[in-house]
């Protein structure tokens, strides 16, 4: 994992929010899916907040949207944002 690279979570009511932070590189990708796949709970909607990442790895971009549908155990509404939020949000995701 990119040395610099953190997740932060905070829920409120049925609702995820995952900040990430620092630089986004293959093994930040497979941290950010592990989160998903195992921190989802009963949350309705997933936020990911982009806009504290410096660098994404175009490797680590690809790890995490090739690997993205695996991850989530039932079909949740994902929201990307922030200003990276488009080089990261897998196809079909929202982005803000």
């Amino acid at each position: 994992m990119a040395s610099n690279f953190r997740i932060s979570t905070h829920r409120n009511s049925d609702n995820l929010h995952l900040k990430l932070a620092g630089d986004f590189d293959g093994t930040s990708a497979w941290e950010l899916l592990n989160v998903l796949k195992n921190d989802c709970g009963r949350a309705s909607k997933i936020f990911v907040h982009c806009s504290c990442l410096k660098e994404i790895d175009p490797f680590g971009r690809d790890v995490f949207q090739n690997n993205f549908n695996s991850s989530k155990r039932a079909p949740i509404f994902m929201i990307f944002t922030g200003k990276k939020a488009e080089q990261i949000a897998p196809e079909g995701s929202s982005c803000l």
